[in-house]
């Protein structure tokens, strides 16, 4: 289940397209059963949580939380992905592209983020950018990192 919180309101998110890309992704990926929040948010929210959680006292366009539940709790919750998407909405206008793509491209990564997948070594970067760029692929997203 997919759950989208916007308390910044902003209406230029298709708010239903986004959770079913997003319960495709994870359905296609054999978790069906996951738990997944998408938090959208304004530049304060995520400098805060950049410099709280990072160490990075700067906005950025996306931050993934795994979720800390015990393994003794059975629950498969995944985390949650914080997107800032007035960040995000000025990358995509930077880098040519739609607000839509880069944003489910962001919300992909993020997520994929909370599975495991990481980019700081060069290695696990091409990993999760083969991943990325199939996922994306299967919905109509041209490669984000040409």
């Amino acid at each position: 289940m997919v759950v989208i919180q916007n308390p910044v309101n902003d209406s230029s998110i298709n708010e239903q397209n986004l959770i079913d890309t997003l319960q495709s992704m994870i359905t296609d990926l054999s978790l069906e059963a996951s738990e997944l929040l998408i938090r959208i948010v304004d530049i304060a929210e995520i400098q805060y949580l950049n410099k709280t959680y990072r160490e990075q006292d700067k906005p950025t366009n996306v931050l993934s939380f795994p979720s800390d539940l015990p393994k003794e709790i059975n629950a498969a919750i995944l985390g949650d992905v914080v997107i800032c998407s007035a960040v995000v909405r000025k990358e995509a206008e930077a880098q040519n592209k739609t607000f839509d793509h880069h944003l489910i491209h962001m919300a992909v990564h993020g997520t994929l983020h909370l599975l495991g997948y990481d980019h700081i070594e060069e290695g696990e970067a091409e990993a999760m950018e083969a991943l990325e760029i199939k996922i994306l692929h299967g919905l109509k997203i041209c490669n984000p990192y040409q």
